[in-house]
């Protein structure tokens, strides 16, 4: 599989720079944590990163309210330190800005940082791990509040980057820990959230146990509808005062229901990955016999992994529409569909919209309604491929 978010110029095509990688995910028959294999390095996937968070209306809201949420919570002020690691492009630290709370995030991508910066949420530019975590208190800095939406995944080495959360973490601090939980990838057949920058796909059972090594315990969970399913994980040090909750036992309760703390609750899921293939497939056989023109919505790992699993190409999908500028003008990895501005539908009039990043499927259905006005219909694939009017 080539590198999902490695998007591809004109020249990189010419050049045939469209490395394809050994993408296999394996489950520890020990730990139970599911992790992919790490053939390519860290740096050469996020050192310059096409994914700007504030593309996406919806996410920069669920920043929003988390951010007032816990300067409530908190009593968050002009005292304290908020922190986050993996801070993109300052989508979620702009509200503390706002509140007049200091800040610092943490991104590798110096081209993310540097839009970060722009909007006057300070940005260190650097992987974090303890090493980082050690640095950055030796200056002074420890934090009230640790935020980490989506990175816990993104990184190979998980035991030492969450060692550096205790490091960073003032000792009655809290740190949240955001990320899809994998209850949801096997349930919901989300195989298309598999990808070479995710290194991890998590249970509570497991983090908890990665936790404990760093010498922090969750005490709280919420249940998230973002990304298909994700949990918000409420951290703190071991000797921590923060009472443990009764979500945290009732999501324990679930997890073994679901038989995730056991070998049984992993396997066959590459067999159900295959019917959901046959249906995407048999759909656009239909749609070519017909003479139906389709074209997709929102550039998205995601669904370049799709696609790729597919083996689906420009015969089958005409081009593919992104609101990031970073992304238009330009080629999925792959597949090399073409990636065109939103405005550019109107000059396309498909008869079918496939909707790559389902995660976004409400907002983008209230943006792309008019394609209703000339007849044109939305396509989703999970569990299978079924077409709707707008």
């Amino acid at each position: 599989m080539p590198l999902a978010n490695r998007y591809l110029t004109a020249a990189d095509l010419a050049a045939g720079r469209d490395q394809p990688h050994p993408l296999h995910t394996r489950v520890c028959s020990a730990c139970l944590l599911v992790q992919a294999d790490a053939p390519v390095s860290p740096e050469a996937i996020f050192s310059d990163y096409a994914y700007f968070s504030s593309y996406s209306d919806s996410w920069v809201e669920h920043a929003r309210h988390f951010a007032h949420q816990m300067i409530s919570r908190l009593a968050l002020d002009s005292a304290s330190q908020v922190v986050e690691v993996g801070s993109n492009d300052g989508y979620l630290l702009q509200h503390f800005v706002a509140a007049g709370i200091p800040v610092l995030g943490i991104d590798p991508a110096a081209n993310i940082a540097k839009v970060a910066c722009a909007e006057h949420v300070q940005t260190e530019i650097a992987f974090f791990s303890s090493q980082t975590a050690h640095r950055l208190a030796a200056k002074g800095i420890t934090a009230d509040l640790i935020a980490a939406n989506n990175v816990l995944a993104h990184v190979p080495d998980i035991g030492d980057f969450v060692r550096g959360f205790s490091i960073l973490l003032k000792p009655e601090g809290l740190a949240t820990f955001e990320f899809p939980h994998i209850l949801n990838l096997i349930r919901e057949l989300q195989f298309d959230t598999i990808y070479h920058e995710h290194f991890s796909y998590l249970s509570l059972v497991t983090v908890e146990r990665i936790l404990a090594a760093a010498g922090l315990r969750a005490f709280d969970v919420e249940e998230l509808p973002t990304h298909g399913g994700s949990l918000r994980l409420y951290v703190c040090h071991a000797a921590a005062h923060h009472a443990q909750t009764p979500r945290l036992g009732a999501l324990r309760a679930k997890e073994q229901a679901a038989q995730l703390d056991e070998l049984a609750g992993y396997l066959n899921f590459a067999d159900t990955v295959a019917t959901v293939k046959r249906s995407f497939l048999d759909f656009l056989a239909c749609a070519r016999a017909d003479g139906k023109r389709i074209a997709a919505y929102g550039a998205a790992a995601k669904g370049a992994t799709f696609l790729n699993v597919c083996g689906t190409g420009t015969e089958d999908i005409i081009c593919v529409f992104d609101r990031s500028p970073a992304k238009q003008g330009k080629f999925l990895p792959g597949s090399h569909i073409p990636i065109h501005a939103p405005q550019d539908i109107l000059g396309v009039k498909p008869d079918y919209l496939l909707i790559l990043p389902w995660n976004l499927s409400a907002e983008i259905r209230s943006q792309m309604a008019f394609i209703g006005d000339w007849g044109g219909e939305f396509v989703t694939t999970l569990p299978t491929t079924r077409s709707f009017p707008p």
